[in-house]
């Protein structure tokens, strides 16, 4: 197989040991080629060049970002995407059943087939795992702030979650369905191809990465007890209580507000003016899956 490891050294809590990483990927695929990122957007540039090289496969080793940006440069090519997590959350990972340490994980890939991927874009910009608006959206912000003086991971994560969560008000917003229009002012709207945010915390227990759908889960802004009271189902990817959460399955959505729309795609902070328009390109992308 031809293939390229592409590794972001800043992902993660800790410094990458680049040396010991390429030596570790080149034990199990001599032939491989190595890149390590310079810049913001630089894996989209190095996944872009393997598919024009025709290489079969890129294997991302970062975090759920950098595997959205390798994903960029591989969408409506025949070069799949491979991953190697080292992120805080690795949601996308986590589905698929790649964690675990480097070698066991880098051994997984030697026995792995093709599969086909959706992939959703928000504003024409494409997410793997999800994109969402509301209190997620507010606490990405916060979290990519914290990340240039503090340390980056889920204690952090949480840590901004919580305190956010006590003062969080949402917004007024205008959301077209199949042409139905629907005005909610949820806690967080969530537009899932994937499962789950990442560290197991399920939020679309019935999304799929090839469904040719995507899984809208809207969280209720009721009271504090009540969202207390529907964690564990979350974490264990069980469907809450009724009135907690609202589903639909779709294929396209428009958000819009008077204010300002805070939204994340894969965990990455954006903010639009008044409108954010989703949608879904049936397996655009080929996966590579143990």
């Amino acid at each position: 197989m031809k293939i390229r490891f592409i590794l972001n050294p800043k992902s993660g809590n800790n410094p990458a040991n680049v040396e010991q990483i390429k030596q570790q990927v080149l034990a199990h695929f001599p032939k491989a080629d190595f890149c390590v990122t310079q810049a913001p957007k630089h894996a989209t540039q190095l996944a872009a060049e393997a598919a024009e090289q025709q290489f079969d496969a890129v294997v991302a080793m970062g975090g759920d970002g950098t595997i959205n940006e390798a994903a960029q440069g591989l969408v409506n090519t025949q070069t799949a995407l491979g991953i190697v997590p080292r992120g805080s959350g690795n949601g996308f990972a986590r589905e698929l059943g790649l964690m675990g340490p480097l070698n066991k994980t880098l051994g997984k890939l030697k026995n792995t087939s093709i599969a086909p991927c959706d992939v959703g874009y928000a504003n024409g910009e494409l997410f793997l795992n999800l994109a969402g608006v509301g209190i997620e959206a507010a606490i990405a912000w916060q979290f990519m702030d914290h990340g240039k003086t503090g340390k980056r991971g889920m204690l952090p994560y949480f840590t901004l979650g919580a305190k956010t969560f006590f003062n969080y008000k949402p917004n007024l917003l205008k959301v077209t369905l199949n042409g139905q229009e629907h005005r909610w002012r949820p806690l967080t709207l969530v537009f899932a191809n994937n499962r789950q945010y990442g560290s197991n915390f399920v939020i679309a227990p019935q999304a799929g990465i090839a469904d040719g759908k995507l899984d809208m889960v809207l969280v209720q802004n009721v009271a504090k007890y009540k969202l207390a009271a529907a964690l564990p189902f979350f974490l264990t990817g069980k469907k809450p209580p009724l009135g907690v959460t609202a589903y639909a399955q779709i294929h396209s959505a428009v958000v819009e507000s008077e204010q300002e729309i805070l939204y994340h795609i894969d965990g990455e902070p954006r903010k639009t003016a008044h409108h954010l328009e989703i949608t879904l390109a049936p397996h655009a992308l080929r996966l590579l899956v143990p």
